[in-house]
């Protein structure tokens, strides 16, 4: 009877070991996941963030450049603000619209009756060019602003993707076995 005994307490230690043993192997596949989906969200996160400030900066060129242009305008001349739906889009080709109206000036056109011709659906104003350079002006503190306020969030995110990059690390000096799981589903 005690043999028996001994037996069946072998086997339960032997089937403590084997279940601690999954247990822990379990405990650090979920740790990897949960290390995989925080990597994922600030990747998505840091990548967002970049594709913002690259927005900031066009804006902020963009109303450099037309500062630039405003500049070298006689005060009392004539100033049209573009407004209207595809105000947005045109702007996207800058250098287009910077490179027409260098040629509108320095040809002495009239934009307002070109603008149906090149325009489409875009209407300009007439506004004096003290409130065109105050509007610009503004503009470029604005992306100033808020390049600075995305790169402040932008070093966070990168501190914690390093963060995130040493926990994996650690994690899979931890269990060599997880990382050739991961290793054997990468290569395929």
């Amino acid at each position: 009877m005690r043999f028996k005994s001994c037996v069946s307490r072998n086997r339960i230690c032997h089937w403590l070991a084997l279940f601690g043993s999954n247990m822990a192997d379990e405990a650090n596949r979920s740790a990897f996941l949960e290390i995989q989906s925080r990597m994922i969200e600030t990747t998505a996160k840091l990548k967002q963030v970049q594709n913002q400030i690259r927005t900031k900066e066009a804006e902020k060129k963009r109303a450099y450049l037309t500062l630039e242009e405003l500049r070298q305008l006689p005060d009392d001349a004539n100033t049209y603000k573009s407004i209207g739906k595809r105000t947005t889009s045109i702007f996207r080709y800058s250098t287009e619209l910077l490179s027409s109206l260098i040629f509108f000036r320095e040809n002495h056109v009239n934009l307002v009756t070109l603008h149906g011709f090149f325009y489409r659906n875009i209407r300009f104003v007439l506004e004096p060019k003290a409130v065109l350079m105050t509007e610009q002006e503004q503009k470029l503190k604005d992306s100033e602003t808020a390049i600075a306020s995305l790169q402040t969030s932008k070093e966070y995110l990168e501190k914690q993707m390093a963060e995130i990059e040493n926990n994996l690390r650690e994690l899979l000096q931890q269990d060599p076995s997880l990382a050739r799981q991961i290793m054997s589903l990468s290569v395929m």
